[in-house]
């Protein structure tokens, strides 16, 4: 396995289409994706293995010292979990995560949301009124389920959100013509129909750019995954 150095410098990326998110004041949000020279033409247990090093430095440059990270299991359902508080099982990379989630809520400042993706899309909401902060995890079966709507309706019910002060961002996804199903357009009609009040859409293609970004399609399911960050690091 080849490992080029898990430094944050070289792992933690802060991407424009990630603007919308930074201007929510309070709000910082991160990704990370495909690292050059790490070997992961492996099973996913084994590929987040040998990706953990590289992401624990992300997280090094991303939270503050005694920060907490949650992450959701992500079973490819519609469940969302309101963090801290949440029960907490371990995966197989041997760190935490919260049971059948597939996407992160909260309201406390120094929280940080985490998600794993390779042709989903993650979704990143800021809720600039109550300072309430989402991350969800939203492929074909997610979108299918709505799990946009869904967070929303959780974040409404424990912290007052109103969907037209919250901004959304969508991820890079994998999208037609490497894909039969258009679930990003999915996305576009549900957030609409909640009637959210910005939602940017990187547009970029998972599947067509193996440089940049992990595809479980493209790459028959033997790949890595990118790293979704979120947190709000003082209350509106």
């Amino acid at each position: 396995m080849s490992d080029r150095g898990a430094t944050a410098d070289t792992v933690l990326e802060s991407p424009a289409w990630l603007d919308a998110l930074r201007s929510v004041p309070g709000v910082r949000a991160g990704w990370v994706g495909r690292l050059p020279g790490l070997d992961v033409a492996c099973p996913r247990d084994e590929a987040m293995r040998r990706l953990r090093s590289h992401h624990e430095a992300a997280l090094r440059a991303f939270t503050a010292d005694d920060a907490r990270c949650w992450r959701g299991e992500q079973v490819h359902g519609c469940e969302v979990a309101i963090v801290p508080g949440a029960t907490e099982t371990i995966a197989p990379d041997g760190l935490p995560v919260v049971p059948g989630a597939d996407g992160l809520v909260t309201r406390e400042a120094g929280v940080v949301l985490c998600i794993h993706v390779a042709d989903c899309g993650a979704i990143w909401l800021a809720d600039r009124s109550t300072g309430a902060v989402g991350l969800l995890h939203s492929g074909k079966k997610g979108t299918e389920s709505d799990i946009l709507g869904r967070a929303l309706d959780v974040m409404a019910r424990a912290f007052g959100t109103r969907p037209g002060d919250v901004t959304a961002v969508l991820g890079p996804c994998i999208r037609p013509p490497d894909y039969e199903v258009d679930f990003a357009a999915a996305i576009h009609r549900q957030a609409a129909r909640t009637g959210i009040g910005n939602l940017i859409d990187c547009g970029m293609n998972t599947a067509s750019d193996l440089r940049r970004f992990y595809s479980y399609r493209k790459e028959l399911g033997s790949t890595g995954r990118m790293m979704a960050l979120i947190v709000r690091d003082a209350p509106p």
